[in-house]
């Protein structure tokens, strides 16, 4: 089901000072003024137009936690938040072999536009966030949730749930063993490796600063149901209490 376009992000309110939650692909709205982009319902409920269950994790942690969550309201068809404005991959014509009419010979006025419509106020927000922190002498986690598709062009992806990191791995080895310790075969940089594919989000607003930072990725066929997304939410916060990563 498609959800009808309401603004260019929303803000869960959290008053935990040493925590911040974001989910760059939440939705697969497409702005009123761009028609869909002359896509189907049933193409805008594919992974290409959003990180499927990823936005009802990132509530339910944030609930545990009582953490701010930022999350995006415009689907990455139409302008993708975790990409840097400069990239090729930000508004695509194509995505995973379906081409996007609205998309198509984009000018760029419309990809200014895009940009200052419906990219910078989502950032900004995420922005001004960590400036107050840091403005209280706090360091937050800048922790972002996406989802992935099971099979990717063919090719079969067998872990339910992926540790990204960029920089170096051992910060992030607490949480590997957290999780493997309840034998969940976790991904190592998988499905994406992120030491070129991490995103601008967690590139911009936490490496950028030296801020601590993790991002998940969570196997959608385990999270599309709202019981999966509370059974992952758990999962995943258990763990991160358990690696000295969030209280």
């Amino acid at each position: 089901m498609t959800t009808p376009w309401i603004s260019t992000h929303s803000v869960e309110p959290g008053t935990n000072p040493s925590l911040l939650v974001v989910c760059d692909h939440a939705s697969n709205a497409v702005p009123d003024e761009l028609n869909q982009l002359g896509m189907s319902d049933e193409h805008l409920c594919r992974h290409i137009a959003w990180d499927i269950g990823a936005l009802g994790v990132a509530k339910a942690l944030a609930e545990r936690f009582n953490a701010e969550l930022i999350h995006c309201g415009t689907s990455r068809i139409a302008i993708d938040a975790n990409r840097a404005p400069e990239s090729p991959d930000l508004i695509l014509d194509r995505s995973d072999g379906v081409h996007v009419p609205g998309n198509q010979a984009l000018t760029e006025r419309e990809r200014q536009r895009r940009l200052n419509t419906y990219f910078r106020p989502y950032h900004q927000t995420i922005r001004q966030a960590l400036d107050q922190r840091i403005a209280r002498g706090e360091r937050p986690l800048l922790l972002a949730i996406h989802s992935f598709e099971p099979v990717m062009t063919g090719i079969a992806r067998p872990w339910p749930i992926g540790v990204l990191w960029k920089l170096e791995r051992k910060p992030f080895e607490p949480l590997f063993t957290a999780l493997q310790s309840k034998g969940i075969n976790v991904g190592d940089n998988q499905p994406y490796d992120g030491r070129f594919a991490m995103g601008y989000t967690l590139e911009h607003h936490a490496i950028g600063r030296g801020l601590p930072h993790a991002m998940i990725e969570l196997r959608n066929d385990e999270i599309r149901s709202e019981e999966g997304q509370k059974r992952w939410a758990r999962i995943v916060g258990d763990a991160l209490v358990a690696a000295g990563m969030a209280t």
